[in-house]
């Protein structure tokens, strides 16, 4: 028999947020409240607060985050060498503009 594990508050539908599971009710996406609490620190009340957000569904997101952890950090990766490349690609205006008007 198998036991299937239900988040309450948690959804994943194709079309918002790319399929990601997230918050019901919201765009906010697990991998959003894993990145606010693991990766800048917000506490679990700061993030409530911030984003209109009950108790139960953070910790809920948090949860699911846990249950899901390596194909969650693979996304936040995958992310981060996105931005990483966009960045190399794509110079500073404002850098150019200093290193234009010192030379």
């Amino acid at each position: 028999m198998a036991v299937e594990t239900v988040y309450q508050h948690i959804v994943s539908t194709p079309e918002i947020a790319g399929g990601k599971p997230r918050i019901v009710g919201h765009r906010i996406t697990v991998q959003n409240v894993v990145i606010w609490h693991e990766h800048m620190g917000y506490s679990v009340d700061e993030i409530a607060t911030q984003y209109a957000l009950t108790l139960s569904e953070i910790y809920a997101a948090l949860a699911y985050y846990y249950d899901h952890k390596e194909s969650i950090d693979q996304s936040i990766a995958q992310g981060e060498q996105f931005a990483e490349a966009l960045r190399q690609k794509t110079p500073s205006l404002l850098a150019q503009k200093l290193y234009e008007r010192a030379g």
